[in-house]
C-alpha cells in the first residue's frame, strides 16, 4: 500500500534549441505524468514519482514555462526502456516556451474581449484539470446560453485525483447570469484565475 509523501521539485536542463527538459530528481516510477499540449508553469504539479512505495508529488521548478512538446512515453521510448521508471536526472518532460507564449497572449486577447463587452467572467478559483461534465456522455454542468444562478455547480477541476466543484458566485457577479461562452476545452489544465466563462446579466 502506498502513502502520500512531501513534494519534490524537478530540475531543469536548457537544450541548445531553446527548449526546456525536466528531470528527475530522484529514481522511482513516474505516474500521471505531463502530457503533449498542457501548459505548465513555474511550481504546477508534473507527475508523481513513486520511490519505495511512496508517491511524492513532482513540481516544476523555477523558470519552468512552456508547452509539453515530449512527454515521458516518448522520450523513454527513444532510450529503449520501459515507459514507467525513471533513473535520476532522466528527463521526462520537454518544454517549448515559445508555444506557452503564444497561446498565452491568445488567452489574454480572448480574455480582453470578453472585458471590453460585459465584464463579467467567471475565473478557476484554483489551478487543475477542467471538466465541464460529471462524466463521459453525461450532459454539460451549463451550456452556452444557459441562465445560472449564485451557487449552481458549473464544473469541476481536478486536482492530485480530488474533484473540486466550481459553484458560480461572488461579489462582484449578479445573482442571474447569462453564459456566453465556455472557455477552456474539456480536460484541458487551467491555472487559478484563469477564465472559465464569459457572461452577461440576465
Amino acid at each position: 500500500m502506498t502513502t502520500r509523501a512531501a513534494t519534490l521539485t524537478a530540475t531543469l536542463h536548457t537544450r541548445d534549441d531553446g527548449t526546456l527538459e525536466l528531470r528527475a530528481p530522484s529514481v522511482g516510477l513516474l505516474r500521471d505524468g505531463a502530457s503533449v499540449g498542457r501548459i505548465v508553469h513555474a511550481g504546477d504539479v508534473v507527475g508523481q514519482l513513486e520511490i519505495l512505495g511512496t508517491v511524492h508529488v513532482v513540481l516544476a521548478p523555477a523558470g519552468a514555462e512552456g508547452a509539453v512538446v515530449e512527454d515521458a512515453a516518448a522520450l523513454l521510448q527513444m532510450h529503449a526502456r520501459s515507459k514507467t521508471p525513471l533513473a535520476y536526472d532522466d528527463a521526462f518532460v520537454v518544454l517549448d516556451p515559445k508555444a506557452a507564449s503564444s497561446q498565452s497572449h491568445a488567452g489574454k486577447a480572448a480574455a480582453s474581449k470578453s472585458a471590453s463587452t460585459t465584464g463579467l467572467v467567471l475565473k478557476a478559483p484554483s489551478s487543475g484539470r477542467y471538466y465541464g461534465r460529471p462524466g463521459p456522455g453525461k450532459d454539460a454542468f451549463v451550456k452556452v446560453g444557459d441562465v445560472i444562478t449564485q451557487g449552481q455547480r458549473v464544473a469541476l477541476l481536478e486536482v492530485m485525483k480530488t474533484f473540486n466543484r466550481v459553484l458560480y458566485g461572488g461579489a462582484s457577479l449578479p445573482e442571474r447570469a447569462r453564459v456566453t461562452a465556455i472557455v477552456p476545452a474539456e480536460e484541458s489544465d487551467v491555472q487559478s484565475g484563469s477564465v472559465l466563462l464569459e457572461l452577461e446579466p440576465a
